[in-house]
């Protein structure tokens, strides 16, 4: 990969004068740390910009793109979302109203696709066989934003309320709600709210949460939902979401710098599998191979939007260890697992 300059801005804070100023900094192409190696697997093109959130459907991998739209969806503008084969080549594209953010594949071949986290939220689902799609509403949401991201388990789809009011300064309404289709509406139930309590995992303590900003949302090797509160720079662990012995775990992320946001969240599924991430600012999908031993099964892995890394997760300590380095903004991340990789399990 050849190598290119980057700017970006370092906030200085002068404390003769008060004020923060913003200053261009350099700094190198993306590039990975041995023996991790680093390729682009597709960049935006044709129209389509600002790649986020990334699924593994079959030998297809779809990505959002949310071409610059308002997060609220007030300028009627689209997203759009790409098909690629494992290799990166476009097989076909997905025209969505507002600002996608989350996708996930539901059942088979159902791709929902939901848009607006800050307000205005709808969702789209896409039948994958046929090209079909439906789109849904919402009520007004109760916490006054939208909804960001997708995860289901045990057949049972989970949203991050996103955006919340703040009375107060804390999150009093539901964090993760379950989400049913009823006609062409979708039906949110309360789950877990804002300010819950949880165990830190480090310290074994009672925390209380505030989470201002829901995010991202996996499911980890243990069958834990892991729910990203993004500004509030944590992960919240989810054990038995749906029962009344629900076990709620707090984890802060850090680097050897201190606490940093991170936007997408994975979980090495074999040694085989390799890693795709997006890079929002850089409007690039970005492979990540290692190349000497394969991913460690089982270990986590972070994208952080504010720092420009990926990193891996030590998820005693929440410390967050770069391994791949120079990019924009990086956002959506999976593993994908290739044919040949699910006819060996």
């Amino acid at each position: 990969m050849a190598l290119s300059i980057n700017t970006r801005i370092l906030p200085v804070f002068l404390a003769a004068t008060g004020y923060w100023l913003c200053t261009p900094i350099l700094s190198a192409a993306p590039a990975a740390n041995p023996p991790y190696s680093l390729s682009v697997f597709a960049r935006s093109a044709n129209g389509y910009s600002q790649p986020d959130s990334i699924v593994q459907w079959g030998n297809s991998i779809l990505v959002g793109f949310q071409n610059h739209v308002a997060k609220d969806g007030t300028d009627g503008k689209s997203s759009t979302i790409v098909q690629y084969s494992l290799d990166g080549k476009v097989q076909r594209t997905f025209s969505v109203p507002g600002h996608n953010d989350g996708l996930r594949i539901v059942g088979e071949s159902s791709l929902w696709s939901l848009q607006n986290e800050d307000a205005n939220p709808n969702l789209v689902v896409i039948d994958l066989e046929s090209g079909q799609r439906k789109q849904y509403k919402f009520a007004p949401t109760v916490h006054g934003g939208g909804f960001d991201d997708i995860v289901v388990q045990n057949g049972q789809v989970y949203l991050t309320a996103s955006n919340p009011n703040t009375p107060g300064g804390i999150n009093i309404f539901p964090a993760l709600v379950r989400a049913t289709l009823q006609g062409d509406m979708v039906v949110v139930t309360p789950v877990l709210n804002g300010n819950a309590d949880a165990i830190d995992i480090p310290t074994g303590q009672v925390v209380h949460l505030n989470l201002t900003d829901p995010d991202s949302l996996t499911i980890d090797p243990r069958g834990n939902i892991v729910l990203n509160s993004q500004s509030d720079m944590e992960l919240i662990f989810i054990r038995n979401v749906a029962s009344n012995s629900r076990h709620v775990g707090h984890l802060g992320i850090k680097t050897a710098a201190g606490p940093v946001t991170v936007d997408d969240t994975a979980f090495a599924p074999s040694s085989s599998a390799f890693m795709l991430f997006s890079d929002v600012g850089g409007d690039a999908i970005y492979r990540l191979d290692n190349t000497q031993f394969g991913f460690e099964p089982g270990t986590a892995y972070s994208t952080s939007d504010t720092a420009g890394i990926v990193g891996e997760l030590n998820l005693d300590n929440g410390l967050l260890t770069p391994i791949a380095t120079g990019f924009s903004s990086t956002r959506g991340m999976i593993f994908v697992r290739t044919a040949d990789v699910e006819q060996d399990q």
